[in-house]
């Protein structure tokens, strides 16, 4: 990666630009960031509350949305997870009584997930803990400044904000409202 010289000049289709040292040290700290951070929000969530990290962020945005309940194809899109994932988490969490799904009265390929009363219970016990973990391993290292340069970079990564992202794809239709 490094040790190549920065060309500006057009490059062969097989060359690749190679990164300068800025570069890679800010990749290596995003990679570092990647493997790092699931790890410490699963390992809270685990011993505090007995649930998964994906887990967690299924109920939580099931708790965020109207009526309490989002359509599968909804819901991998707010949690950020493949919908074959998704099914196998949701039928864990309908297993311990926090989820049910049911079809759309409407269109009967469309699955709703819809939060239970239990689901509600375990993701209010488990978001202090959750945000303190949080709070602890990015915001508490950061200053105001650089929460927005985050923010700001997580925009420009991702094509926009998060909850955007999630509007616009709801807007176009990739996850149709039961």
């Amino acid at each position: 990666m490094e040790g190549r010289p920065v060309s500006h000049a057009p490059q062969a289709p097989c060359e690749p630009q190679w990164l300068t040292q800025e570069e890679r040290e800010a990749w290596l700290s995003l990679s570092a960031i990647m493997f790092q951070l699931p790890g410490q929000l699963e390992n809270q969530l685990q011993r505090d509350s007995g649930m998964g990290f994906v887990e967690y962020m299924v109920l939580a945005m099931l708790s965020e949305a109207p009526e309490r309940r989002l359509t599968m194809t909804e819901l991998s899109s707010q949690t950020n997870t493949r919908l074959a994932r998704l099914s196998r988490v949701v039928k864990r969490l309908e297993e311990d009584a926090y989820v049910e799904r049911t079809t759309s009265e409407t269109d009967r390929r469309v699955s709703i997930c819809h939060l239970l009363p239990s689901g509600h219970d375990a993701v209010v016990a488990a978001a202090p803990g959750h945000v303190r973990q949080v709070r602890a391993a990015v915001f508490n290292r950061l200053n105001k400044r650089q929460v927005s340069q985050l923010a700001a970079i997580g925009e420009a990564l991702l094509g926009g904000k998060p909850s955007s992202i999630v509007a616009a794809q709801l807007a176009q239709g990739t996850g149709p409202r039961a």
